[in-house]
């Protein structure tokens, strides 16, 4: 058994080796992945639109406007064009994210101090970006009345934060990580997908349901060639995220390594579901996309928290291989739990894809002589 296997592996790279489309997938297409979606995506939120009108308009007003500038966090709208609108027509017609209103008595009464309300609106649309935008003006209105030393005595409560496992805030701890799952469950898939279409295609499939080949002997067969192709895979793209982003190991990396060779085996059956379920190369590719890449980008918590996907998608993140990855990649390189943090990770994935190699040896087994 294991040496008719071993030759299914063996035809399995030959023909790998043969088709350049095949080895573009393989190699290019997530190597051009990694790069778009290392340097795209981020999660900081920068130019926030901010609209400022100084009843004041004094020195100390001016200062203090500089100063929400200063962090470069806001970018702001000219208010030349918008002194006419009112305040709140400003946030409705999308001008600006907040619009912050200095009072006619500003340096007046902080001189005297006395305290001074300073009005501010913020565009709450997105709950996020809102709560962001009142943290930055918060954080800068304090330092701007330690900077002119008008902070009183009555500032009795200072909060002390302090960001944990990634004090430097650097997304490419979060992103590149999260983008490791994305790439290494789709293009192994998808490869695996192809080929198991392309023997239905070009007939050879009957051929080895007339043959003495046992549909779990097929299935491992053409599986391990795509693993191989899959650990080939993670090895390059997770060494240029090293030498690009200077990612490091924050624990003993076993459990990485375990879970990527689970995690691409799951990804592997799943292609293996895929092609025996489907009856060309497009329907193919239209499934690995509509259902892999969407539940691994969306349902995985790489891009949005799993704790905000709501019911009932929430079911289904459940069986998605790469959130359990995603919490297997983010241990290994940010916090460091190692063993006892991901060993539910590690279960199921090899739940997930035992549940994966189950249901296509069943469709498989349906179609034999």
């Amino acid at each position: 058994m294991s040496q008719r296997i071993l030759s299914q592996c063996r035809k399995e790279l030959a023909q790998f080796q043969r088709d350049r489309l095949t080895l573009a997938l393989a190699f290019i297409l997530p190597l051009m992945t990694l790069l778009i979606f290392g340097f795209a995506i981020r999660l900081e939120v920068q130019n926030i639109a901010l609209a400022v009108r100084d009843y004041d308009n004094s020195p100390l007003s001016r200062a203090y406007i500089e100063r929400l500038f200063a962090t470069r966090q806001f970018q702001p709208v000219r208010m030349v064009e918008l002194s006419s609108i009112h305040p709140e027509a400003i946030i409705d017609a999308g001008k600006a994210k907040a619009v912050v209103l200095i009072p006619p008595d500003f340096s007046r009464q902080i001189q005297s101090n006395f305290p001074v309300d300073v009005q501010v609106l913020v565009d709450g649309t997105d709950v996020n970006n809102a709560r962001i935008i009142k943290n930055s003006l918060q954080a800068t209105t304090q330092f701007f009345l330690r900077q002119t030393r008008f902070q009183t005595p009555a500032n009795l409560i200072v909060a002390r934060i302090r960001l944990w496992f990634n004090p430097g805030r650097q997304e490419s701890l979060s992103i590149i990580p999260g983008l490791y799952a994305v790439i290494l469950w789709i293009y192994p898939s998808l490869l695996m997908a192809i080929a198991m279409v392309r023997e239905k295609e070009k007939g050879t499939l009957l051929q080895v349901y007339a043959s003495s080949l046992t549909a779990t002997e097929l299935l491992l067969g053409k599986g391990l060639a795509y693993l191989l192709v899959g650990i080939s895979e993670a090895i390059i793209v997770m060494t240029l995220g090293a030498m690009i982003w200077h990612l490091r190991f924050a624990t003993f990396p076993i459990p990485l390594l375990v879970g990527t060779l689970l995690f691409i085996a799951d990804a592997v059956f799943f292609g293996l579901l895929i092609g025996v379920r489907t009856s060309n190369q497009n329907s193919a590719v239209q499934a690995v996309a509509l259902i892999g890449f969407l539940t691994a980008l969306l349902l995985s918590g790489f891009i949005y928290p799993l704790n905000n996907i709501p019911f009932p998608l929430s079911l289904i993140s459940t069986i998605v291989p790469a959130r359990y990855y995603i919490e297997i990649t983010r241990d290994a390189f940010v916090r460091g739990t190692g063993i006892p943090g991901v060993w539910f990770a590690l279960v199921m994935l090899v739940v997930l894809g035992f549940l994966l190699f189950s249901a296509a040896r069943k469709g498989l087994s349906k179609m034999q002589l």
